[in-house]
């Protein structure tokens, strides 16, 4: 049986992939996108049942499609992003073959191209373009250990309150996911412990504009280099609940208990670091700090948009944040289930190809490998800030497929030119 052939195999068939193939197909590069399980999968399966996205409808989208069953100013809910992607797919014909899984990728000995082991059988792609973004392996530390007497899961395993044994929950990580996390398990009732580390807390919107606009304006979604060691900072913002700013004060009001990073565990003990105060004011900085750039830009331009002085108003530290817990028996606080809302790490055991540091992350320039022929997408700082989000990665998209189409250029050429003698 002859195996398949591609000019290019996207792996991946999420925001990444489906944006990869538009661009493909608007350069009339011929391809094929396959993904293990459904279109936008990780969003179905892989998300809390409330979940919704992090920016209002009208700018978490592709350019060439709305939503069409929110308010632009809404916030859409996982099934509405996932089924989103899916239509989309659709729209543009994309070829995504779905349940098919990528096992391995290797350059073909003494030959271009790549022989690409699947469930399906081998194919064969001059190019290959990895869109598995950047949520792919969930990261648990090795802390507590299996036999401590609680239920443990990774913030891509929760779902519903409804799932956990009965006490209280720990959950640790206090970006998008675990602040939207413990406010869900504390509206149900459940006693809650959030262990806070550094972050930088934006407002959801300011004076009429959503954070995703004052973004835009203020030029930070096209910021290219992050700051020293502000690669992988935790962003707390949310859009649950119609969108609210994530103030921690707030969430303590609600009976939330805030605690410091969590440092270690031992004699069924959880030890966490005198950091709380420190964090929660590094927070409240970045937060002022961007209303004072917003109130520059409105004066700079003349722009009429309501004043809200109340924004910048700092409410009275909560009693968890002047008494911080540094250590908590979780027998004795009725703990039953530990929730680590601790990110992501890169899973690539499948690319077998000269494109990666010692530390697994991809080489690359703006998702160009450092393996000729290998391409990323949906990486975090990728070619820029918004690099990771729905429409950054349809920008850095649209690069990518022009850079593969100069490289089929050039292999064009050598066709052509090939076996013609030239002129002494």
């Amino acid at each position: 049986m002859p195996i398949e052939k591609t000019e290019v195999l996207v792996v991946g068939g999420g925001q990444a992939g489906v944006a990869m193939s538009e661009h493909l197909g608007t350069a009339d590069i011929p391809h094929l996108v396959l993904e293990r399980g459904r279109i936008a999968e990780r969003w179905r399966s892989e998300r809390w049942d409330s979940l919704v996205a992090n920016g209002p409808a009208w700018h978490d989208r592709f350019p060439g499609m709305m939503f069409d069953d929110i308010d632009p100013d809404a916030f859409a809910g996982k099934e509405q992003v996932a089924d989103y992607f899916a239509a989309y797919a659709e729209k543009i014909a994309a070829p995504i073959r779905t349940g098919v899984e990528v096992k391995s990728v290797e350059r073909k000995a003494g030959r271009s191209g790549f022989r690409v082991e699947t469930s399906d059988g081998p194919i064969e792609a001059a190019y290959v373009v990895a869109a598995t973004g950047a949520f792919q392996r969930p990261v648990v530390p090795a802390m507590v250990p299996e036999d401590a007497g609680v239920l443990q899961i990774h913030s891509t395993g929760y779902r519903n309150p409804g799932q956990l044994p009965e006490g209280a929950v720990l959950v640790i990580g206090a970006g998008s996911s675990g602040t939207q996390i413990a406010d869900d398990l504390r509206q149900s009732g459940k006693r809650v412990y959030l262990s806070v580390g550094p972050h930088d807390r934006p407002p959801r919107g300011y004076r009429g504009r959503d954070y995703c606009w004052w973004l835009g304006v203020l030029g930070k979604w096209d910021a290219v280099t992050p700051a020293a060691g502000a690669e992988h900072v935790t962003i707390a913002v949310s859009g649950a609940d119609g969108g609210k700013t994530i103030d921690f004060r707030r969430l303590a009001e609600t009976g939330i208990t805030l605690l410091g990073r969590a440092e270690s565990f031992e004699n069924g003990a959880m030890s966490f670091a005198p950091d709380l105060a420190r964090s929660i004011a590094r927070g409240d900085a970045n937060y002022l700090s961007v209303l004072d750039e917003a109130d520059a830009y409105i004066a700079r331009n003349g722009l009429d948009l309501p004043e809200e002085p109340e924004a910048h108003i700092i409410g009275p530290d909560p009693d968890c944040l002047i008494n911080p817990i540094l250590e908590l028996n979780l027998a004795e606080a009725g703990i039953a289930t530990i929730i680590w809302a601790t990110g992501f790490a890169f899973d690539y055991d499948w690319l077998k190809v000269e494109a990666f540091d010692e530390n697994g992350s991809p080489k690359h320039q703006r998702g160009v490998s450092a393996e000729p022929g290998v391409y990323f997408l949906g990486l975090p700082w990728q070619s820029r800030r918004g690099s990771s989000f729905i429409w950054g990665v349809w920008h850095d998209a649209r690069f990518l497929a022009d850079q593969i189409s100069i490289q089929r250029a050039y292999m064009a050429f050598h066709a052509s030119a090939h076996g013609k003698t030239r002129n002494p």
